[in-house]
C-alpha cells in the first residue's frame, strides 16, 4: 500500500507525537489533518475498544466557531433541526444542508453561549459555506476555525479513566451534554459523546499546547485499566450504524434519505436555508434510504468505492461501507437502497470488485 507523503498541507495534530509513540500503523487524511485508522489491527483494536478504554486523536473534527450577536441566527440557517430550545451546556447532532436540502455535513453543534457556538464537523469544507452565508446575509458574526482539537475517550472503562483525570463530576455528565472542567489550570469543555457505541467522552482541547500533557495524563492514569491509543473503528461503527459523511452520504442525499428525518423540524426551523426543499421531501417521502446490509460468505475486502446492489439485472442501490464482524460472524455493511427493495429481509446481490455475493436488507443495525 502506498504511503502518505508528509506535507504542511496535511497537518499534524497536537496528539501526533502520542500516536507515533503508540505505534500507529495507518492514517487517513480528514479535514487536511492526519487521522489514525489502525494501531494493532482493525480487529484487535475493535476487541479492545469493546472491552477496555481507548484515547482517540480526533483533532481532525475541526471546529467552525460562530461568535457574535447573530451567531444563533446563522446556526439555525444551517440546519433543519429546531434549535430554539437548545441551552448552553448542550450538544446537538445537526444535519447541515444547502439550499436544495442536500447534506453538506453531519456535525455536532456545541452551544457555549447565546452568542458563541462550535460546529464540530465531519470531513468537508463547511467553513467556507458558513462564511459565505454570513457575508451574503450581512450577519453580525465572526466565523473562524479556532485552536480547538477534540480528544475522545471511548470504551466501557471510559468513566473510570476520566474520573481519575477530571474528578468524579464527569460521571454526572448526561448524554450529549458537556461541562467545563479544569485541567492544569485550563477550562475545557468535556462532553459525553463520541463516534462509537461503547460510551465515552470528547474533550474539546482549546489550545494545542496542552494536547500532549492531557494525552500523557490519560495514559498514565489508565495503565491498570489497559488504556490504549485507538481510533474510530470501521467494524464497530458499521455494527452501530454510525454514518460516515463522504462515504455513506454526500450532498446528493437529503437527511431523510440518510435516516436523519427525526433531526429535521422543517415546520418550525424557519430560518434554515434548505427548509422549502425539505418540506417537499417530508411530504413526498424519500425514494431511497440508508439500510443495514448483511453480505453472506467469506470476509469482504475494503470497500473503497461503491458496490452496486442488484435485484436481478437491475441496480437498486449501493453498498458504501462494509467489514467482517467477529461478534456477529458475518459481513456487516451500510448501503443506500431504493424504496422498492428496502424492506427487511429483501434478498439482493452485491457486486464486489472480483465477486458477486448474496446479500440481505435489514431495517435496523446490529447494535
Amino acid at each position: 500500500m502506498a504511503m502518505i507523503s508528509p506535507s504542511r498541507r496535511v497537518r499534524r495534530t497536537p496528539f501526533s507525537d502520542g500516536n507515533e509513540a503508540a505505534g500507529v500503523k495507518a492514517y487517513t487524511v480528514y479535514n487536511r489533518m492526519l487521522l489514525p485508522t489502525v494501531f494493532r489491527s482493525v480487529e484487535e483494536d475493535y476487541r479492545h475498544l469493546k472491552e477496555a478504554v481507548q484515547v482517540w486523536d480526533v483533532a481532525c473534527e475541526r471546529q467552525v466557531e460562530l461568535r457574535g450577536p447573530d451567531a444563533g441566527r446563522l446556526m439555525q440557517m444551517l440546519t433543519p433541526r429546531d434549535l430554539r430550545s437548545m441551552l448552553p451546556g448542550q450538544c446537538y447532532y445537526v444535519p447541515i444542508v444547502d439550499e436544495t436540502g442536500g447534506m453538506l455535513n453531519d456535525p455536532v453543534a456545541v452551544k457555549l453561549a447565546e452568542d458563541r457556538w462550535w460546529i464540530s464537523i465531519a470531513d468537508s469544507d463547511l467553513l467556507y459555506w458558513v462564511k459565505g452565508l454570513a457575508y451574503g446575509f450581512r450577519l453580525d458574526v465572526l466565523v473562524d476555525e479556532p485552536d480547538v482539537s477534540p480528544l475522545a475517550v471511548q470504551g466501557p472503562k471510559a468513566d473510570d479513566l476520566m474520573a481519575r483525570v477530571f474528578g468524579d463530576q464527569v460521571r454526572d455528565i448526561r448524554f450529549f451534554r458537556y461541562k467545563m472542567l479544569d485541567f492544569q489550570g485550563r477550562s475545557l469543555a468535556v462532553a459525553r459523546s463520541g463516534y462509537s457505541r461503547q460510551g465515552g467522552f470528547e474533550i474539546y482541547v482549546e489550545g494545542g499546547d496542552i494536547g500532549m500533557p492531557l494525552w500523557n495524563a490519560l495514559m498514565e492514569a489508565g495503565k491498570d485499566l489497559d488504556v490504549h491509543a485507538g481510533c474510530p473503528n470501521l467494524i464497530e461503527r458499521i455494527e452501530g450504524g454510525l454514518l460516515s459523511y463522504g462515504n455513506d452520504m454526500t450532498d446528493n442525499n437529503t437527511p431523510h434519505e440518510c435516516g436523519l428525518g427525526k433531526f429535521c423540524n422543517t415546520q418550525t426551523a424557519i430560518g434554515c436555508v434548505g427548509r422549502d426543499a425539505l418540506l417537499r421531501v417530508a411530504q413526498e417521502g424519500p425514494i431511497r434510504q440508508i439500510r443495514a446490509i448483511e453480505i453472506h460468505g467469506d470476509r469482504v475486502p475494503l470497500c473503497d468505492r461503491p458496490w452496486p446492489l442488484m435485484a436481478g439485472d437491475k441496480q437498486v442501490g449501493q453498498v458504501t461501507s462494509a467489514a467482517w464482524s467477529p461478534d456477529f460472524g458475518t459481513n456487516v455493511a451500510i448501503g443506500m437502497v431504493r424504496m422498492t427493495h428496502w424492506d427487511e429481509g429483501t434478498d439482493l446481490d452485491v457486486v464486489l470488485p472480483d465477486d458477486v455475493r448474496a446479500a440481505q436488507v435489514w431495517e435496523t443495525f446490529w447494535v
